[in-house]
């Protein structure tokens, strides 16, 4: 399984690579400017991860106003699936259920890494969704059920008369990696890790182009319909953030 799992990372980080290389290069209607916080990939002394990742995407008044919707955020959340499979040239592949996302090499029975059905907040002015992290392969196993991903997406005043500006943060928290646990950390800094970084910032760069997955499930007719995020910080300032 060892080897297996540096196989995987090498196949990914080549089909990566590739895709960033040759990609159709559509228009962009916003601008997207990473903003990943310096101290953006941690690990405990117990080897427990937390990585955040952002960027602040410049668009139209206009544009934002039109995807600000709970519909939008669910497109937004399939986008981010839709984007991992797109770029590592189908050799990842998200199975879909009701109640469960799987993250699979190929096919459903090399799970990487099973999430649960994504949790959604949403008010005027932030948009959360969030997927908690079950089991797989790429997880330990002291580690399922306790970590989990989360996009989270904030309006914010713009310096530029007619545009907006949208603050977007893409977090991995309590995340137990079974790579740094069976090899070392040295490994899983140097493979996943650094995979995991190179593939979120490449989806939100393509966050300027606007071009949202449509998403097979629509459970919101309004804002009101969706839990309130509440005061809750973004992930790049929370110290620790609740399961």
């Amino acid at each position: 399984m060892t080897a297996a799992l540096i196989v995987v990372a090498v196949l990914l980080a080549l089909a990566a690579v590739a895709w960033l290389v040759l990609r159709p290069r559509q228009p962009a209607i916003a601008t997207a400017r990473i903003d990943t916080p310096d101290e953006h990939t941690s690990m405990g002394a117990d080897g427990v991860v937390r990585s955040v990742q952002a960027a602040d995407l410049v668009m139209p008044q206009k544009a934002l106003d039109e995807i600000w919707t709970p519909h939008h955020l669910e497109r937004l959340a399939r986008t981010y699936w839709r984007f991992l499979s797109r770029c590592t040239l189908g050799i990842i592949r998200i199975k879909y259920t009701e109640r469960e996302r799987f993250v699979c090499v190929l096919f459903r029975p090399f799970v990487l890494l099973a999430f649960q059905a994504p949790e959604y907040a949403m008010d005027e002015e932030r948009g959360i969704v969030r997927w908690r992290i079950e089991r797989g392969v790429l997880v330990t196993r002291e580690g399922r059920a306790k970590g989990y991903l989360e996009i989270d997406i904030q309006r914010c005043p713009s310096d530029e008369p007619g545009n907006a500006r949208a603050h977007v943060e893409v977090a991995v928290v309590n995340f137990y990696p079974s790579i740094a646990r069976r090899l070392s950390r040295f490994v899983y800094t140097n493979t996943q890790s650094r995979i995991h970084v190179l593939v979120t910032h490449g989806f939100l760069r393509s966050l300027a182009r606007l071009d949202l997955a449509e998403s097979r499930a629509r459970r919101f007719d309004s804002i009101d319909d969706v839990p309130d995020p509440g005061g809750r910080p973004l992930p790049s300032e929370r110290q620790e953030a609740p399961v």
